[in-house]
């Protein structure tokens, strides 16, 4: 029998010949890896865990793009969206996305739809759906990845030219589209974008469903006219209900407050300005020539200093200068509230309930960034009494339909006391009652928890205006709530009432001796008085 001391030996005269591994044996194995490798292997991040989120997200990155093109170009928008099961395949579908847009200039279209972290929205400060040129690429990556189809996109840019059509796949080692196809096409409409992508996914009805999501992004964007055509051939059609386009937000620079001392020095670097001054007032929003002089005081360094030349050790005096400065709130014209009344029209468009009421925050700030916050609320009508509320959650108008517990929104709704205003609450939990509540909150940085965008990350300051709004809210449906028990407790008092009059006037009848027309006329005239009291 073989002792442990025997083995021991064994294996270190093994070792002792195994050959040594060396540091350029470990360089050898290193190599560059590209965002679409990444998101190949990490594709959960993007929205696409499964099948039927997979279908979900690729129509939300269509709709994204297809709404903010047409907004940005000052375009009602009309969306058509098809999903259509492939040659009766089960877990097959094509889904085609189509909108009025402004088009997309050829030599843009390879890159927007073949190349992963490729846009427009990342570097600017301004309220948009789409922030990081992930989403409809991300989605043709993953048809690519599970069907081997490319990505087919048609687009033209005005009546008097033709429409481009190309199909394409990404080139997930180098992030590069590969062009199978680049023909010039005849499509009858003026202008506008078409995209065709294929993937393995499954569809189904109910909460959390395509279905769902549709409806609403209709009620959250009621200037726009969407057409659905699920794969049982229903098309429905939610018709807009607003003729004017949302206030077009403005693009803004960083405010000081919101910029870390790494993306300051990186500014002082980049910059064009000559003087440190000019930087401050030129590179940065609601800096003054007052204010940048006072910074560059309490950091002890010359006001037409170089900015290209400030070292380390002087960025860091400088970004501790600007937090002990007061510096005015950025301007808000960045963002684009839907604002109350369109909140109403969107619900009542699909809710059948007997009380509405909005609340629409005045614009603040987080981290330098400005947001408002949008609530909206319908009570009774056909909403089911029993059961926790409906929550629907939004993010520059786009719904979040995962990830609900994870949400500030939520976090907020929980942390309302509802008794106060007429609802059954449970510790740690939603609402109970007939109530749908929206939420919508509108930044020009929305801090998503995670790259598939599906919940808003716990900062004070959004906690914070979310429960100012529902608290103003829930004033209104208190109200509303105590005028409809007290309705209802006068209806049950002069129903008893209406219910013993017959008995009065047959009491009086034997008391005075009245006929039967006499008696008759007593009852109606108490019915009467009891009727006008009712109104």
């Amino acid at each position: 029998m073989t002792t442990k001391k025997a083995v021991s030996k064994k294996n270190k005269k093994q070792s002792d010949h195994a050959p040594k591994i060396t540091a350029h044996d470990l360089a050898k194995g290193q190599r560059e890896i590209s965002v679409s490798e990444f998101f190949t292997k990490n594709r959960h991040l993007l929205g696409f865990d499964n099948p039927r989120k997979a279908l979900l997200t690729t129509i939300k990155e269509g709709m994204d793009n297809s709404l903010d093109a047409c907004e940005e170009a000052k375009i009602l928008p009309d969306i058509k969206i098809n999903i259509e099961q492939v040659n009766n395949a089960e877990g097959r579908f094509r889904v085609t996305i189509e909108d009025n847009g402004p088009g997309i200039l050829k030599s843009q279209m390879p890159r927007i739809f073949g190349k992963l972290l490729y846009g427009s929205k990342f570097h600017r400060l301004k309220m948009s759906r789409g922030q990081q040129g992930i989403g409809i690429s991300a989605a043709g990556m993953y048809g690519q990845l599970t069907t081997g189809k490319p990505v087919l996109i048609t687009s033209k840019i005005s009546p008097k030219k033709p429409a481009h059509h190309y199909s394409l796949v990404i080139d997930t080692q180098r992030n590069e589209p590969k062009i199978i196809k680049d023909v010039e096409v005849k499509w009858d409409t003026k202008h506008g974008t078409k995209v065709v992508i294929e993937l393995e996914a499954k569809y189904q009805k109910g909460r959390q469903s395509v279905d769902d999501y549709i409806e609403q992004t209709a009620i959250a964007n009621p200037h726009a006219d969407i057409i659905y055509i699920n794969p049982e051939g229903e098309k429905i059609r939610y018709s807009k209900t607003s003729k004017e386009l949302p206030v077009e937000p403005k693009e803004i620079k960083p405010h000081p407050y919101g910029i870390e001392l790494g993306i300051l020095i990186k500014m002082l670097h980049d910059t064009k300005a000559k003087k440190l001054q000019s930087f401050l007032m030129k590179d940065f929003s609601r800096v003054s020539a007052k204010v940048a002089k006072e910074i560059c005081k309490k950091a002890n360094l010359y006001e037409k200093a170089r900015p290209t030349r400030i070292a380390a050790q002087e960025a860091d005096a400088l970004y501790k200068a600007i937090k002990l400065t007061k510096i005015m709130n950025p301007p808000t014209d960045c963002i684009s509230p839907i604002g109350d009344e369109l909140i109403i029209h969107g619900l009542k468009k699909q809710i059948n309930a007997d009380f509405f009421v909005s609340n629409t925050r005045a614009p603040t700030v987080y981290r330098g960034n400005p947001f408002l916050v949008e609530v909206g609320l319908a009570y009774g009508g056909d909403l089911p009494e029993e059961g926790l509320i409906r929550l629907l959650r939004f993010a520059n108008r786009v719904p979040l339909q995962y990830q609900q517990s994870a949400c500030v929104i939520t976090e907020s709704v929980i942390n309302t006391t509802w008794r106060n205003y007429g609802l059954q609450q449970s510790s740690g939990a939603l609402p109970t009652g007939p109530v749908i509540l929206m939420v919508h909150l509108a930044s020009v940085w929305v801090p998503f928890t995670s790259e598939s965008k599906e919940s808003i990350a716990p900062y004070p300051e959004i906690e914070k205006e979310i429960k100012l709004a529902l608290q103003e809210c829930g004033r209104h449906l208190s109200k509303f709530i105590k005028r409809k028990k007290k309705a209802a407790e006068e209806i049950k008092k002069k129903s008893y009432i209406k219910k013993y009059i017959p008995h009065i006037g047959i009491a009086l009848k034997e008391i005075l001796n009245l006929n039967d027309k006499q008696e008759r006329k007593i009852v109606n005239t108490l019915t009467d008085i009891l009727e006008r009291s009712r109104s």
